[in-house]
């Protein structure tokens, strides 16, 4: 196969944007000889269900899937009746970059609330939680958080857990959008069960494909009694995979030693070189009328831009308007971004500037 791009080309736009990690590729083609049951009645799935367990506790239940979307809505289709609700942030990936997936595939009212760093607290969570009973208002029944945010920012475990007792007080379930999981362990240097299994969470979506999987996540039942159904949802929702080993093999090569926090701590330090670089520069005055909309605690980096920067900036390096209006962007960093890479972004906008 005749290579198609140039490979010199690279991007803050996404994560999604680099390349499958040369360790993920080579268990797929490990995988590779031979034939296996098909639909996951294979050697590797069953594998997975142990290194699942070792992470999150045993009893887990995992359900590989293709994608965050299809791990979102079939894991929230399963933890919630017709008429449930989902408690969301604004900025959730459910409720603005899900194409109205939620809404339209799983039937799902999302409630969203406002907030200024993506998070949500136990009292904006009670902006929306209220009404049971009520037959003229969809019941929320269902919290959905985002780890890391879609902001870049985190939740402590204590934070997790005061959400997971304030849901659950109140007859609710906790879902974690696990896109970027594994940037957050590595940026709060604690296990994955930490703010998961321990913090309260029922159901998760574990994300692999930003971190250097090829497509590969999974709907994570951590309370078998907060999810029904899911053996028929994922087939219903177009996201079991016939060939489910291939799959498999991949969040395998990431969990089953340190590769997911291999990955994340680069793209994480990455990210945190790029701030820091944009700092200096803003300090020494060779970058002027940028700033930070929010803090770096991740893989991606929030700011602000003088009028028209952004795009002469996008000659160079493609990326992402975050807020237009404010001339918001948002830079991130993958698992193969270079201190090479980082350093040439922050010398052109310092030109430009």
């Amino acid at each position: 196969m005749t290579t198609l791009h140039d490979t010199a080309v690279r991007g803050f736009a996404s994560d999604n944007y680099s390349g499958v990690h040369p360790e993920v590729l080579a268990a797929i083609a490990a995988a590779n000889d031979g034939h296996q049951i098909a639909y996951g009645e294979d050697a590797y799935t069953a594998r997975l269900q142990e290194v699942f367990a070792h992470h999150f506790g045993e009893g887990v239940q995992a359900f590989p899937v293709f994608n965050g979307t299809g791990a979102n809505v079939t894991g929230l289709q399963s933890m919630l009746p017709r008429w449930g609700a989902v408690i969301a942030a604004s900025t959730a990936h459910i409720n603005v970059d899900e194409g109205g997936a939620p809404e339209r595939v799983a039937g799902i009212k999302i409630l969203n609330v406002p907030t200024e760093d993506g998070k949500l607290t136990p009292d904006l969570v009670d902006r929306e939680a209220w009404g049971w009973g009520d037959e003229h208002r969809t019941q929320p029944l269902v919290v959905s958080i985002t780890q890391s945010t879609e902001l870049g920012t985190l939740y402590t475990p204590d934070e997790i857990r005061a959400l997971a007792d304030h849901a659950h007080a109140r007859g609710m379930r906790l879902h974690l959008d696990g896109a970027r999981i594994s940037n957050a362990a590595a940026a709060l240097d604690v296990p994955l069960r930490a703010f998961t299994t321990d913090a309260g969470v029922d159901v998760l979506s574990f994300g692999g494909t930003k971190n250097g999987a090829l497509g590969a996540e999974a709907v994570v039942v951590l309370d078998p009694a907060a999810s029904e159904g899911l053996l028929y949802l994922r087939k219903l929702n177009m996201q079991l995979s016939s060939k489910m080993r291939f799959v498999s093999a991949q969040l395998i090569a990431l969990l089953d030693g340190d590769l997911y926090l291999r990955n994340a701590r680069h793209s994480n330090a990455m990210a945190q070189r790029l701030r820091a670089g944009v700092e200096a520069g803003i300090a020494d005055g060779s970058i002027s009328g940028v700033a930070f909309s929010q803090p770096t605690q991740s893989n991606g980096v929030f700011a602000t831009l003088p009028d028209g920067v952004a795009d002469e900036l996008r000659k160079a390096f493609r990326f992402y308007d975050w807020d237009a209006a404010k001339n918001e962007v948002r830079w991130m960093c993958s698992f193969d971004t270079t201190a090479d890479d980082v350093d040439a972004f922050v010398a052109e906008l310092a030109r430009l500037t």
